[in-house]
């Protein structure tokens, strides 16, 4: 069979058979009733890492967020956050259909909340209008489409909303299913990021090479709701440290070859914005997320993304004008050059 260049999804990654070693190697018990070790060993681990209280295993990134959502808030309340967000629009409502809340959007295509904005979006307390009770941010940013993907969203920024939060008495939730991409392409830990927040989600199946699994972290107060929301979700596991075990073998070898999917990123933007048809700025490009404008007059993204699966390249289109590609640990230069061969004959 013909090799796949798949450059959907981070997600889209296999174990290694190192990290399929290690999952079946872990020590394991019922995490609902007694307590699994290795999830123990994990949620320790990235508590330690983001400089929280304390963090929970979670099956995903998605479950994650809706788990800080439901902990923060109650139903009737309304959070703020960017119109193109992960939670805004690849989670399914969830917000509003599992919680109640309302979201109120803001639009910051580079991840940064304006914030004048942000301070005018917060409502007055007043029975006629909903609380405003939580800020969302995205780090890494995955943009939508419209600008370049993956982007840093400055440590100052951050800090900036968050104190504007905290001075209104609102708490922040970050979704952070990429920071770890966000720490190597920046250069600032993981603590600092998430100092900016009051609860973090962090993603191991994302650009990690886990095959499931999110943490969601924060103070202790927050993990005693977050704990009840989680089980009220159906995501309190069992015997789930052979995923954990995964984890901590992602934590431990998988972070700083994230610079290499950096990399190859920046490549495959310049070799893109090569083409007529296709616009992609690769000195925008910061992680792994590389956004390419179709406007040749014989494609759309939708029958680009066709005629590229045909040759065994496989993308996905982000909005009706625009192509995402991701790189990742299963994908090289080798799979770059496959993009090149099957765009010279496309596009050519």
């Amino acid at each position: 069979m013909m090799r796949v260049s798949d450059f959907r999804s981070d997600t889209v990654t296999r174990p290694s058979r190192d990290m399929l070693e290690a999952m079946l190697r872990a020590d394991v018990g019922d995490d609902v009733l007694d307590g699994d070790p290795t999830v123990a060993a994990l949620e320790r681990r990235v508590a330690e890492l983001l400089g929280k209280d304390g963090a929970w295993f979670v099956p995903s990134g998605t479950m994650a967020n809706s788990v800080a959502v439901g902990s923060w808030t109650r139903h009737g309340d309304e959070i703020l956050l960017e119109r193109s967000a992960h939670m805004v629009q690849w989670e399914a409502g969830a917000a509003g259909a599992l919680h109640g809340v309302q979201s109120t959007t803001i639009v910051a295509e580079d991840g940064r909340l304006p914030l004048d904005e942000l301070r005018r979006s917060i409502r007055l307390r007043s029975l006629h209008c909903p609380r405003t009770t939580l800020v969302c941010v995205e780090q890494s940013f995955m943009g939508s489409g419209a600008g370049p993907g993956g982007r840093v969203v400055p440590l100052e920024h951050l800090r900036a909303v968050h104190a504007l939060a905290r001075e209104q008495g609102i708490a922040v939730h970050m979704d952070g299913a990429r920071l770890m991409n966000a720490v190597v392409a920046s250069g600032v830990a993981a603590r600092e990021y998430a100092a900016c927040a009051d609860s973090v989600s962090l993603c191991l199946s994302k650009g990690l090479g886990c095959p499931v699994g999110s943490l969601i972290a924060g103070p202790r107060e927050f993990l005693e709701r977050a704990r009840l929301v989680r089980k009220r979700l159906g995501g309190w596991m069992r015997q789930s440290g052979v995923l954990a075990a995964a984890g901590l073998y992602a934590l431990e070898h998988n972070v700083a070859r994230l610079a290499e999917d950096h990399e190859l990123a920046r490549e495959l933007a310049s070799v893109l914005d090569g083409f007529d048809g296709l616009e992609c700025s690769p000195n925008t490009v910061e992680s792994n997320i590389v956004m390419a404008r179709v406007t040749h007059p014989r494609h759309t993204p939708e029958s680009l993304m066709a005629a590229l699966r045909e040759r065994a390249v496989l993308v996905l289109p982000q909005n009706a004008t625009t192509l995402r590609f991701v790189t990742h640990l299963d994908v090289s230069t080798e799979d770059v050059a496959r993009v090149v061969v099957a765009l010279e004959e496309l596009l050519g």
